[in-house]
């Protein structure tokens, strides 16, 4: 029913950017937070940045003040912008959406940074 598609990671040096961007398509009207999960080898997957229907945002503290997810309803897209990326960052990162019963994962997309 709903399909999520990430693109935009790669290889950065540590203090670099890179936009993430997370494309949804099929039934899509019932979503009412979408966000930004990402793990690590031997980490638990944890959540990076959410952003609901109603524009409320949030971020773990280890990226607060370095990452903004913002999203283009035309588009039904969202965005991870990071900035000041750190070697700790990396990971493959996931994106997520729900309608409070039903979670929709996308395939992942790799962020390394490394000098």
């Amino acid at each position: 029913q709903v399909q999520l598609v990430e693109s935009g990671g790669g290889l950065v040096q540590p203090g670099g950017s890179l936009r993430l961007s997370c494309a949804a398509s099929g039934s899509i009207f019932n979503i009412y937070a979408m966000g930004w999960y990402r793990q690590a080898p031997g980490k638990q997957r944890e959540l990076v940045a959410g952003i609901t229907s109603g524009g409320s945002t949030n971020y773990a503290d280890s990226v607060k003040g370095r990452f903004t997810i913002s999203r283009d309803n035309a588009k039904n897209t969202v965005y991870l912008q990071m900035n000041g990326l750190k070697v700790e960052d990396t990971a493959v990162y996931y994106c997520h959406g729900t309608t409070g019963l039903e979670y929709y994962w996308g395939q992942g997309t790799q962020v390394t940074v490394s000098s």
